[in-house]
């Protein structure tokens, strides 16, 4: 069983940037897939990127890929999701989730078991 909690989150301009981490607590990191997850007010809880366990692979949405990019240490047992070139549509509550029995890069988010409990990002235009 893995335990996340995430950081960084914030208020920021459009155009600026912010560098989520999301820490586990527990045995085996380098085991898990990691993935970002955002829910916006009324909206679903949408894929953003995910991440091999290794590090090797990993996935973006659509809509960030080229602005954002996920890391992850596994001697720190951390992932990390760099956020560049904000945008006001950024703007949501943003989850880190873990997964141990999935391989590769899983964008569903039934798929991961593991979920941290959130944190607030907000772009100002």
């Amino acid at each position: 069983q893995v335990q996340l909690v995430e950081s960084g989150g914030g208020l920021v301009q459009a155009g600026g940037s912010l560098k989520l981490s999301c820490a586990a607590s527990g045995r085996a990191f380098s085991s898990y897939i990691m993935g970002w997850f955002r829910q916006a007010p009324g909206e679903e809880r949408e894929f953003v990127a995910g991440i091999s366990s290794s590090g090797s692979s990993t996935y973006y949405a659509d809509s960030v890929r080229g602005r954002f990019t996920i890391s992850r240490d596994n001697a720190k047992n951390t992932v990390y999701l760099q956020m560049n070139s904000l945008k006001p549509e950024d703007t949501a509550v943003y989850y880190c989730a873990a997964d141990r029995r999935a391989r590769g890069v899983v964008t569903g988010k039934h798929e991961y078991e593991y979920w941290g409990q959130g944190t607030q990002v907000t772009v100002s235009s």
